[in-house]
């Protein structure tokens, strides 16, 4: 679902994300609902970025990336936690790009994205290559998401990975 955000576009940098695991909802711009064999899962598009929201059986788990003023946890390159019956992994990269490269991947990602069932997509009013963007899927009993937080004043694409599952019993 692609759509286009109510708010004003703010010039926030890549360098201004940060991750925070257990957080509570925050307020969202957009949201998508899905049903993932069994899992919960609740895609949400802040002013600041993105958060989401997983329950299952096996318990629950709300990942945010965005912009949190007073935020200690700037965006890590990678993380691997436990979570009760689950193994949690995120990583992160940015990508910088040219002004041609960038309107072409934004061009691109946007229309991987637009009617993709599982996807949540918002662009920002002002400049058309700024948007926020996520896919889910669930693979071999894990739920997995990706998204891309697009900076187009920088050149810069903030690619997000990550993945949760049951954790698997260590084989002796």
């Amino acid at each position: 679902m692609l759509t286009t955000l109510k708010t004003a576009y703010t010039d926030t940098r890549a360098d201004d994300l940060a991750w925070a695991l257990g957080r509570e909802p925050l307020p969202a711009l957009a949201v998508l609902d899905l049903q993932l064999d069994g899992a919960l899962l609740q895609l949400r598009l802040l002013g600041a970025s993105h958060q989401v929201l997983l329950e299952q059986d096996e318990g629950s788990c709300s990942e945010t990336v965005a912009c949190m003023p007073g935020s200690s946890t700037p965006l890590p390159l990678g993380v691997a936690k436990r979570l009760g019956e689950w193994e949690y992994e995120f990583a992160a990269r940015v990508e910088t790009l040219t002004r041609g490269q960038f309107a072409g991947r934004a061009q691109e990602l946007l229309a991987l994205v637009a009617d993709h069932p599982n996807s949540l997509a918002g662009t920002f009013p002002g400049s058309p290559h700024a948007f926020t963007a996520m896919l889910a899927q669930r693979h071999e009993g894990q739920v997995r998401w990706r998204t891309w937080h697009a900076y187009p004043q920088e050149g810069q694409l903030v690619v997000t990975r990550s993945r949760v599952g049951v954790r698997m019993p260590a084989a002796l």
